[in-house]
């Protein structure tokens, strides 16, 4: 019989102990014995960011294995992006396995709700990653994530920084941030609460993900939501979509350089780092990429690059100046905490309604406290697996 599911909500980020009813009756010693958990893990690809948050659900379960657990991380992916449908049978497939949880990247809300109450009906706990808004029509135990109409915002406001407004960014009216300042939406916001709107000044192109889906629509919806305010920024033409694949994200960015040139289009934000990886290779081959670094000014000839997601390799493009500035959305954090609640779900355990990864900017200066080796916060599997 599986064990019922113990749910409260936690608004901010961090790491979060709760106890709990224990397997055995709750708060007695061990089991010598290792407690066998079963984890499906499906993103909508396993490359990229994706992989970087399967590398942390196999880390986090390495540590689990350590400390009297029996951790499977079974991590499946649909061929490409767009495969709902196969997603689709991923999810019936670890429900005829019987795993112990589920837990999902969906590659679209929509079409992942059939499957995730195909789970439900079967009392497998799931667990949603990349989401922070509550879906009515289905049972999460948790969700995973980040809101991303905010972390479009956030990057929206790197672009103002950028490009003439207060900050760190280019030649701006300058602030002081220490490497340890959490550059997230709020801070933001309350930089530029007064700011002069008419300071900023530059043309931009956008490359999106799959045009028409929520994560897509909601990125979108930030960004221009930040920019509508400052009417000496705009964006040209329609987005395109590149459905947040690398070599479609070159197509685009080809397609945008053939139609502006440097003059025309200052800057392209890649609304995942995979597009906009593909539009650095695109610009470098057109020689149009801004590698000057982004506390100098910006080349009247070249064309910067923004972007959101954070993975080792982006990480390394901004060190190199090939990226101004990028939004973490917390991958390593995705698989670190995604295996400690799918664990604590297994052991009757509570585990937070949401967590919330709060999107932050990285730059330069900041970069090495995200790769190669991420600060995470520890998890205390000894008290885990004592009230299990």
């Amino acid at each position: 019989m599986r064990l019922a599911i113990k749910i409260t909500v936690l608004a901010m980020a961090g790491t979060v102990m709760l106890g709990g009813a224990g397997c055995d009756g709750g708060g007695g010693e061990a089991s010598n014995e290792a407690k066998k958990v079963t984890i499906g893990w499906t993103p909508p690809d396993n490359t990229g960011v994706f992989k970087t948050a399967t590398n942390y659900f196999n880390a986090a379960a390495k540590q689990a294995n350590k400390n009297g657990f029996d951790v499977e991380v079974l991590t499946r992916s649909p061929a490409t992006h767009t495969d709902f449908a196969d997603q689709l049978t991923i999810v019936e497939d670890f429900v005829s396995k019987n795993v112990d949880v589920i837990v999902i990247s969906p590659s679209d809300v929509q079409a992942a709700k059939p499957a995730i109450k195909r789970a439900n009906q079967s009392n497998i706990p799931v667990i949603v990653v990349n989401l922070l808004e509550k879906q009515s029509d289905i049972e999460v135990a948790s969700y995973i994530g980040f809101d991303n109409s905010d972390a479009a915002q956030v990057t929206a406001y790197s672009v103002l920084d950028y490009y003439g407004g207060p900050g760190f960014l280019g030649t701006g009216e300058k602030v002081d941030v220490e490497e340890d300042t959490y550059l997230d939406l709020k801070w933001w916001r309350k930089l530029y609460a007064d700011a002069d709107k008419q300071a900023p000044k530059a043309n931009g192109a956008v490359i999106e993900g799959i045009a028409g889906t929520f994560f897509s629509d909601e990125r979108n919806k930030g960004f221009t939501d930040v920019l509508r305010d400052y009417p000496n920024v705009k964006t040209l033409g329609k987005p395109l979509a590149a459905d947040w694949n690398r070599e479609k994200g070159v197509k685009a960015a080809e397609n945008f350089a053939s139609r502006y040139d440097a003059s025309e289009m200052n800057f392209i934000w890649g609304s995942s780092n995979e597009m906009a990886l593909g539009a650095i290779q695109a610009l470098q081959r057109r020689d149009m990429l801004n590698t000057a670094g982004p506390t100098v000014a910006a080349p009247k000839d070249k064309v910067s690059i923004f972007t959101n997601d954070n993975t080792p390799e982006s990480t390394d493009a901004i060190r190199d100046g090939k990226i101004i500035a990028e939004t973490t959305h917390g991958f390593p954090e995705w698989g670190w905490f995604g295996a400690q609640f799918a664990v604590q779900l297994a052991c009757d355990q509570k585990v937070p309604a949401t967590f919330d990864i709060r999107p932050r900017t990285v730059w330069k200066d900041n970069a090495d406290r995200f790769y190669p080796d991420p600060k995470l916060e520890p998890i205390d599997w000894k008290k885990i697996r004592t009230d299990c």
